[in-house]
């Protein structure tokens, strides 16, 4: 593991911390198999949130945009 994936490992853990141990590890391991995806929908989190909407409502649109997608990478880390 490099010191990039160490530190975001460690960011990553501390935003899920409240998800019982096997569901953040499940998450992280599927962060971590998919960072330019995952990349992509912050930055456009980040841009909805630049224009007015909140964090939850620009969260739920990109996430219903790229819905069918998630469901792909999801399904194939069970």
């Amino acid at each position: 593991m490099g010191i990039k994936d160490f530190f975001m490992r460690k960011m990553l853990e501390r935003q899920m911390k409240d998800l019982p141990a096997e569901q953040r590890e499940k998450m992280i391991g599927v962060i971590s198999s998919n960072p330019e995806f995952f990349q992509k929908i912050a930055t456009e989190i980040k841009q909805k949130q630049k224009e007015g909407r909140d964090q939850t409502a620009a969260t739920m649109e990109v996430m219903r945009k790229y819905q069918g997608e998630l469901q792909k990478i999801m399904g194939a880390h069970q």
